[in-house]
């Protein structure tokens, strides 16, 4: 999913960096406010995790390429502010260092992934908690946040190539969520799979709000 350099116009890209910047700013304020010492060695073990998974993508239409988030899976067990830094480190990473995705692109990218994709997913968690009682609902919100996190940050990256002339919508849309609508499976397996394994192994984690809660809410 990440957008390379030239894919986007100096529009698109300019206006993108300005809305992940103003989010960013917010996001370490709140962090800022709520982090505790409990949260800070987590922040860099999920950084770290999500950074691995990343590293494997898959190809998409267009030059794009799609992999697996991981931004449902930190705003779980971190909460949604902190969740923002961390995937926007990790696409700062691989950008300057690895070229995935471009650095014009970068504010793109920081948009779809750590701001898109990590509040449609994580909202979407707890309207679904709201609505499904017990463990298997739990679950079935879990994997249908992480599903949410990966296709509407797809939907997103397609308008921007669209609105940059990169690509015809009628393209891009429906190979970019055509992609990720399967890719977003994966991203709820895994997402419920480690959550349930972090629960079974860490239960002093305190997940919220499934058990009462680690994360940073505010």
């Amino acid at each position: 999913m990440h957008i390379p350099d030239h894919f986007l116009s100096p529009t698109t890209w300019i206006g993108a960096s300005a809305i992940s910047g103003g989010a960013l700013a917010y996001a370490a304020k709140k962090t800022q406010k709520k982090l505790d010492e409990r949260q800070v060695p987590w922040m860099g073990v999920m950084g770290a995790f999500i950074f691995a998974a990343q590293m494997v993508n898959f190809p998409v239409a267009g030059g794009t390429s799609g992999h697996l988030l991981g931004s449902m899976l930190a705003a779980v067990v971190l909460g949604p502010w902190p969740t923002m830094i961390i995937m926007s480190t990790i696409l700062g990473i691989q950008c300057l260092f690895f070229q995935d995705g471009g650095i014009t692109a970068l504010g793109a990218n920081i948009l779809n992934m750590a701001v898109v994709g990590t509040w449609t997913g994580y909202g979407t968690y707890r309207l679904l908690l709201r609505l499904l009682p017990g463990t298997w609902g739990q679950k079935a919100a879990i994997f249908a946040g992480g599903w949410m996190s990966v296709f509407l940050a797809s939907i997103v990256a397609a308008f921007e190539l669209a609105f940059s002339d990169t690509l015809p919508l009628s393209l891009a849309l429906p190979a970019m969520a055509g992609w990720h609508s399967l890719i977003g499976i994966g991203e709820g397996l895994i997402t419920v799979a480690v959550i349930q394994y972090l629960l079974r192994v860490k239960p002093e984690l305190n997940i919220a709000p499934i058990k009462g809660g680690m994360n940073v809410h505010g």
